[in-house]
């Protein structure tokens, strides 16, 4: 398997095994057998790993009188977090702040991560960000049809013309499945185009110039991931409110 991490290849040596096992006998047909695991799937698996550490290690430093730099760090993306829900999804958005919080922290990271050299982010890989966005999509009708029941959710889709209905239920069906791929595809192509432009320049002049594209890199992760949390919000906002 062509893999270039030392931390795949020891998940893979640790894991694979059983692994391949597990999914051969499921009728699951892999093109490395015996070396399931890719470089996307071990960074995603070390981000998980780091974000969980991170979210143990404040909760068991919490401190009213002398809070640690790792809590007032967490308390500063709980605030930020917090602040653009309120804004946007209004009364109840507490909630759905942790989910917001876990999902703009693991693209940031996925993004991030791109910018060592030699790694690329998951996040330039179309089945990555398409995982990330059917997550959402079931995660935000869920809360819908838990707000406004069954039918009163579906009436949403309805429109408020009962004459219209016909028409707009089957438009709206179709644009919120779009959301699916509205998520996935421009968060897919903002990373894979950054990591190609860096990829490029890097090897064309690995002095100097590529800072540059690592710079524009950053900016890219952070906007790429900041949009995506604002969407998941927005998507929240229009699921559970009442007013239509």
């Amino acid at each position: 398997m062509p893999q270039s991490l030392a931390w795949t290849r020891l998940l893979n040596g640790i894991f694979g095994g059983p692994l391949t096992s597990l999914l051969q006998s499921m009728g699951i047909s892999l093109k490395h057998p015996g070396a399931p695991i890719t470089d996307a799937f071990a960074l995603e698996f070390l981000i998980a790993l780091v974000m969980l550490a991170f979210f143990l290690v404040v909760r068991m430093t919490l401190s009213v009188e002398k809070p640690a730099p790792v809590q007032q760090f967490a308390e500063m993306i709980h605030e930020f977090v917090g602040g653009q829900a309120e804004q946007i999804i209004g009364h109840g958005y507490e909630q759905f702040q942790s989910f917001a919080t876990i999902i703009f922290l693991f693209i940031l990271s996925c993004n991030l991560i791109g910018l060592i050299p030699g790694v690329n982010s998951p996040t330039e890989l179309e089945i990555v960000t398409l995982a990330l966005a059917v997550a959402t999509f079931l995660y935000y009708n869920f809360y819908g049809f838990k707000a406004n029941g069954f039918g009163g959710y579906l009436k949403q889709f309805a429109g408020p013309m009962w004459q219209l209905s016909w028409l707009l239920f089957p438009i709206e069906l179709i644009s919120h499945f779009a959301r699916i791929m509205s998520l996935s595809v421009r968060l897919y192509a903002n990373m894979f185009a950054g990591g190609l432009v860096t990829l490029v320049f890097f090897s064309l002049i690995p002095i100097g110039v590529p800072v540059i594209f690592l710079g524009l890199h950053l900016l890219v992760s952070v906007i790429q991931a900041f949009v995506f949390m604002l969407l998941v919000m927005i998507y929240l906002s229009l699921a559970v409110s009442h007013d239509h």
